[in-house]
């Protein structure tokens, strides 16, 4: 019996240095270490020393909602629409054992407005590593996929690549950044993963979840947004119902979205399009004051103005919109 723990503990420690040497590599060789790791760990009975070592894969974690909710709140700022949302969909996604498909949200608006910051955040509520952690996946489509001529290729790989993963890891999460520059047809190769099956080719994806991220429809939220404040009305009135039919049928019939008649909305695959309303000068304010507090700078409201002031705004008659939402605050704050 020594002898033979003596050989699991070893064991375990080669493995858990497999795991960290192939680290550097892709996705896919990173999901099978991992997988292969935690199924043998699990044999010797030396999982939960793994998992002190190195991140596992916690498949019937329960999501803090309220954790989720107060960041959200917290940091997000003129977005009640997607945080509304995203902590139910979320939070119904998670407390559900047996869902029937995986979770697949797709989010739109201008470039500033919160669609990456919000994937981050969702990520690190997921996992504890977020956007380093072995279990979510990111992809950009300009870096990931940038030759058109190589659509087959992509879709070949982006499958290879989810199948590895969520193999490794059923509750693996796919980030898609900049879903509006994604060649059309690319996207359409995860469809079946997205769809109600129980599996496919001995793989389950019930419980990954899929986020995408676009600019396409922007034009159609802030026509919205600008209607509402034309007559009148609170930001807050916007409704869902009043923008995801909208965003939905705009983004199957635009060519650069990512989606232009793609069969994840002609089979009503993804759960939720989420609109990102454009931000306002007050909006903008809030972004600045919890940049200077993360860099740990007390809050100076003349500072505070001034960043604000030197945006640019929109339409030209009312200038009510930040052109760049809170995308340039950084590098603003870092003149003063």
């Amino acid at each position: 019996m020594w002898r033979a723990g003596r050989l699991g503990r070893g064991a375990a420690l080669g493995l858990l240095l497999a795991v960290h040497a192939v680290a550097a590599f892709e996705p896919i060789s990173v999901g099978i270490a991992i997988g292969a790791a935690s199924a043998l760990t699990g044999y010797l009975s030396y999982r939960d020393l793994y998992c002190r070592f190195a991140e596992c894969c916690r498949e019937e974690q329960r999501l803090n909602a309220s954790a989720l909710k107060l960041e959200l709140e917290e940091k997000l700022f003129g977005q009640h629409l997607a945080t509304e949302v995203i902590l139910k969909a979320l939070t119904g996604f998670k407390n559900n054992k047996n869902p029937k498909k995986p979770l697949t949200l797709s989010l739109h608006g201008w470039a500033g407005t919160g669609k990456n910051f919000v994937s981050q955040i969702v990520a690190e509520n997921l996992h504890s590593k977020g956007l380093k952690s072995n279990f979510v996946h990111l992809f950009v489509s300009t870096l990931h996929f940038p030759h058109e001529q190589q659509i087959k290729l992509y879709q070949d790989q982006l499958q290879g690549w989810i199948r590895g993963n969520v193999s490794a890891c059923a509750s693996s999460v796919f980030i898609f950044d900049e879903m509006d520059k994604l060649h059309p047809g690319v996207i359409d190769a995860i469809k079946p993963f997205l769809d109600y099956y129980e599996q496919v080719d001995g793989v389950s994806y019930r419980k990954a979840i899929f986020i995408f991220l676009s600019n396409a429809g922007g034009d159609l939220i802030t026509k919205i947004a600008l209607d509402f404040w034309r007559a009148g009305r609170k930001r807050e009135d916007v409704q869902l119902k009043d923008l995801e039919p909208v965003l939905s049928v705009g983004v199957f019939n635009n060519k650069h979205s990512g989606l232009w008649h793609s069969g994840l909305i002609d089979r009503n695959l993804i759960d939720y399009f989420i609109p990102f309303l454009p931000l306002e000068y007050r909006h903008v304010k809030m972004c600045v004051r919890a940049e200077m507090r993360a860099r740990g700078s007390a809050i100076n409201e003349d500072v505070v103005t001034r960043v604000a002031d030197e945006m640019t705004f929109f339409p030209k008659s009312e200038k009510i919109y930040s052109d760049k939402g809170c995308k340039t605050v950084q590098s603003r704050l870092d003149f003063h």
